[in-house]
C-alpha cells in the first residue's frame, strides 16, 4: 500500500517523462456498424422479457466493438449474440399489413427502381436483406416493356436493400460492382454471367458469405464465386471460386440459391449445369463459408429443373423448382422430406400454381415468416420480363400457406402482409381472374392455362392465343374462325362475397352476332357485358356486379360467320360489400363451444382466451361461422407436449377430413393450421373432435378467409 502514497506531483511528473505507448483504434470488422444501427433500437416498441437480452448483448457487443485488443472470434462471438438477440426482439404490438401489389414495377423508399433478380432475402438480426443482380436489360425493358431484349444479361452490379416489414425496401449498398475482384487479377465486369446468388452469416470468422453463379474465361469457365463483407450492408470482397462441387457430373451450377435452416447452418441448393436434371443440396463448409462440401443428390428428372430453391414450414423442408425453359414460366414442381439431405418424396405440383403458371412466374427464392400467430411463406417469383417478355414487373410475391398435408400457393396479384403476426389477407384491388394477360403459355396453343375451351356450334378449333396483346403486351386471346361458329373459354375462380367490377381490353374483326363476358356467381346469378366492335383495342367495363360467395365462372363468348373477338387484360376486382376476408372466430365468443375450460393461463393467445379443452375422446371445440363454398380455415392452437393430437373435423354434422395438430415446443408457442372446407350459404358449424384420449390442443380461434 506504501507506493500509492506518492505526491501527486511526483506522479504527474513521472508522467510526462515517460512516453505512454499508442492505443491502436479498433479495426473495422464490421461490428461497431452493427452497434451503432441496433443503438437505434426504442424499447418501447418491444416486450420487456426480450429486450433485456438485447440489451445485454448490444452493451456487450459495444464493449468489444471499442476494444482494438479484440480477436476475430471476440467480435464473431458479439456479433452472432448481438444479432440472435435482435433476431428474438418480439413487438409490443401486433404490427400493420402492409400491400404487395404485383404486376409493376417496385421502388425503393426513394423513389428509385429496385433491379434485384436472382437473388435472396435473408433475414440477419432483426432486418431483412434483399440481393439480387442488376442488369442493363432490366433498365431496357422497364423503359419500353413492349418487346423483348434476348440476352441482354450485361452485369452491372449486386444491390442490397434493406426492410422491417418485407414490403418497404431501403437502398443500401452496391455489395459489388464491375470491378469487384474475382482473384488472378480478373475482376466481375469481364465475366460473361453473374447471377443466381445467395448469402449467408458465418459464426466462426464473423463474415457475410455471398455465393453467385459465374462464368469467366479468366477464373477458369463456371464456377460459384464466394465473396465476403464484415456487414450485410459492406462492400464484399473476393474469397473463393470454386469451379467444382463433389459429386455434380458438371462444373458450376445450373439454378442455385442460399438456404439457411433453423440450426444456422447453410446450404447451396442447385441443379447440375448441364441438364439441370438432378438435383442437389450442398453444405458450406461451418469454419468459414468458403468452400462448398460434397453435394447429395435429392432428385431427378430427366427433364430438367431450374429455379431451384428451398423453404421450410412447419418442420418440413420443400425443394422447389420450374420447368426447364429459359427464363419463362412453369408450374412449380415440388420435392419434401423431414430430412434436409434425404429422403425426399417424388415430385408433385405445388397446388395453385397450375392455372396461371405460378402467377406468371418462375421459382426465384423463399421466405419464411415465424410470426406471432402463423408461419407464412413468401414464394418470390422471378419474372425474367425482358426476356420473355412476359407482363410486368420482375419481382412476384405471393404467400404461401400449409393446408392440409401439403402447402399451398396462393395467386394474387395483391395482398396485405404483417410480418409481426405472420397473418394475410387479400388485397382490395385484387384481380381474381387468372392468367388474365393470356401470358402463361410462352407460346402460340390453341388451350390456354387456366382457361376451358368451349364449343356451342360450327368450327371445332376458334380459340388461340396471338401475337401481340393490348398495350404493347405480348399475347392476347383470339376468339374465331372463318367460318361459322360460336363458342369460347371460361374459367372458374373462387372469390368472396361483394360488388365487382369487370373490366378488359377488346377488339373484333369481321361482322359478329355475338361478342360478350359473362360472370355467373356460386348463386347462379349472371350478368353480361356486351363488347361492341371495334378495330383498335379498347378498354370495357361493367360495374356495381353483386355476387356471391363461392365458385364463379367468367365466360368470354364469341358467335360469327367469319368475324373474331380479340382479348386482353381480364380483370374482377371486388369493390365494395361482404366482409374483409380473415374473419376471425374467437374459442372464447358465443356460439363458439369448448367442451372443456376457457383459460388465459398461456401467453400469446389472442382476445379473452382460448379452449382448454377436456382431455377425452370426444372433447370438441366448435365454431358457428358465416360463408359459402370452399374456404380456407386457420385454427390457431398450441400443443405443448411431445406427440401430435389428432382430431375429426366435422363440418354441418357430416366428417369432412382429418387433421393432426403437431407439437409446437410449448403450450405459449402458437401456431395455425390451414385447412380446406366445403360450407354452405349462411351459418355453418365446423368442429374440431378429437379422437385420442389426450383430446384437442389448446385452441385460440378460427379465421375463415
Amino acid at each position: 500500500m506504501r507506493y500509492w502514497k506518492l505526491s501527486a506531483a511526483v506522479v504527474l511528473a513521472a508522467a510526462t517523462l515517460i512516453p505512454l505507448p499508442a492505443v491502436a483504434a479498433p479495426a473495422d470488422n464490421g461490428l461497431a456498424h452493427l452497434v451503432a444501427d441496433y443503438r437505434t433500437r426504442v424499447p418501447g416498441k418491444y416486450t420487456a422479457d426480450s429486450w433485456a437480452p438485447f440489451a445485454k448483448a448490444l452493451t456487450a457487443a459495444s464493449e468489444v466493438a471499442d476494444d482494438a485488443r479484440a480477436s476475430t472470434s471476440e467480435v464473431a462471438a458479439a456479433k452472432t449474440a448481438l444479432m440472435t438477440a435482435a433476431g428474438d426482439l418480439k413487438a409490443a404490438d401486433e404490427g400493420t399489413f402492409q400491400t404487395i401489389t404485383n404486376n409493376t414495377f417496385w421502388n425503393d423508399t426513394n423513389g428509385n427502381p429496385i433491379y434485384s433478380q436472382g437473388g435472396g432475402v435473408f433475414k440477419f438480426g432483426d432486418t431483412y436483406y434483399w440481393y439480387g443482380v442488376h442488369y442493363t436489360g432490366a433498365e431496357l425493358y422497364r423503359a419500353n416493356p413492349t418487346r423483348k431484349y434476348d440476352g441482354d444479361v450485361t452485369f452491372v452490379s449486386i444491390p442490397v436493400y434493406s426492410s422491417k416489414d418485407l414490403v418497404n425496401w431501403k437502398f443500401e449498398n452496391r455489395v459489388a460492382t464491375r470491378s469487384t475482384g474475382v482473384g488472378s487479377g480478373a475482376n466481375l465486369g469481364g465475366a460473361g454471367w453473374v447471377g443466381r446468388l445467395g448469402v449467408s452469416y458465418n459464426e466462426n470468422t464473423g463474415k457475410y458469405v455471398l455465393a453467385v453463379q459465374m462464368w469467366h474465361t479468366g477464373r477458369g469457365g463456371h464456377g460459384v464465386l464466394l465473396l465476403q463483407g464484415d456487414s450485410p450492408t459492406d462492400t464484399f470482397d473476393y474469397g473463393y471460386f470454386q469451379t467444382q462441387i463433389t459429386n455434380s457430373p458438371t462444373t458450376g451450377t445450373g439454378d442455385q440459391t442460399v438456404f439457411t435452416d433453423d440450426d444456422g447452418k447453410d446450404y447451396l441448393i442447385f441443379s447440375n449445369r448441364e441438364g439441370r436434371s438432378r438435383a442437389f443440396v450442398a453444405k458450406f463448409r461451418e469454419s468459414d463459408s468458403l468452400r462448398i462440401e460434397p453435394a447429395v443428390q435429392i432428385g431427378y428428372n430427366a427433364a430438367g429443373r431450374e429455379g431451384n430453391a428451398m423453404f421450410k414450414l412447419d418442420g418440413k423442408y420443400y425443394h422447389a423448382a420450374s420447368a426447364l425453359h429459359g427464363w419463362n414460366t412453369s408450374v412449380t414442381h415440388v420435392l419434401e422430406s423431414n430430412s434436409i439431405q434425404s429422403g425426399y418424396s417424388g415430385e408433385y405440383t405445388l397446388a395453385g400454381t397450375e392455372m396461371d403458371y405460378s402467377h406468371v412466374t418462375q421459382t426465384g427464392f423463399f421466405v419464411t415468416v415465424k410470426g406471432t400467430k402463423q408461419n407464412t411463406v413468401i414464394f418470390a417469383g422471378d419474372r425474367w420480363a425482358d426476356f420473355a417478355w412476359n407482363g410486368h414487373g420482375y419481382n412476384q410475391w405471393m404467400p404461401v400457406t400449409r393446408t392440409g398435408a401439403r402447402p399451398q400457393f396462393h395467386s394474387v396479384s395483391q395482398w396485405q402482409f404483417n410480418v409481426t403476426t405472420g397473418e394475410w389477407r387479400v388485397g382490395p384491388q385484387n384481380n381474381y381472374v387468372l392468367n388474365p394477360d393470356f401470358q402463361a403459355d410462352r407460346i402460340i396453343v390453341s388451350t390456354l392455362t387456366g382457361w376451358t375451351n368451349f364449343r356451342e356450334s360450327g368450327a371445332s378449333s376458334i380459340v388461340t392465343n396471338v401475337d401481340g396483346g393490348a398495350n404493347g403486351s405480348r399475347f392476347g386471346l383470339r376468339i374465331g374462325a372463318s367460318s361459322s361458329y360460336a363458342g369460347g373459354v371460361r374459367q372458374r375462380v373462387t372469390i368472396p362475397a361483394g360488388t365487382y367490377k369487370l373490366g378488359l381490353h377488346a377488339k373484333t374483326s369481321g361482322s359478329l352476332s355475338a361478342a360478350q363476358v359473362t360472370v355467373t356467381d356460386a348463386a347462379g346469378t349472371s350478368r353480361t357485358l356486351n363488347v361492341p366492335a371495334s378495330s383498335g383495342w379498347t378498354r370495357r367495363e361493367l360495374t356495381d356486379i353483386p355476387l356471391a360467395a363461392g365458385t364463379a365462372t367468367v365466360t368470354i363468348r364469341a358467335a360469327s360467320g367469319n368475324g373474331y373477338l380479340f382479348t386482353d387484360a381480364l380483370s374482377l376486382v371486388r369493390t365494395s360489400g361482404g366482409t374483409q376476408p380473415g374473419s376471425r372466430y374467437e374459442a372464447e365468443n358465443a356460439p363458439a363451444q369448448c367442451q372443456g375450460t376457457i383459460d388465459s393461463n398461456q401467453a400469446g393467445f389472442s382476445g379473452g382466451g382460448f379452449c382448454n379443452g377436456t382431455n377425452a375422446v370426444g372433447a370438441y371445440a366448435q365454431f358457428t361461422v358465416t360463408a359459402a363454398g370452399t374456404a380456407t380455415i386457420g385454427v390457431r392452437f398450441a400443443n405443448g407436449t411431445t406427440t401430435a393430437r389428432p382430431a375429426n373435423l366435422i363440418v354441418n354434422g357430416t366428417t369432412v377430413g382429418t387433421v393432426s395438430f403437431e407439437p409446437t415446443g410449448a403450450w405459449t408457442s402458437w401456431s395455425t393450421k390451414a385447412l380446406n372446407v366445403p360450407l354452405t350459404a349462411g351459418e355453418n358449424t365446423v368442429r374440431l373432435d378429437p379422437t385420442s384420449a389426450d383430446g384437442l390442443p389448446n385452441v385460440d380461434y378460427l379465421d375463415v378467409g
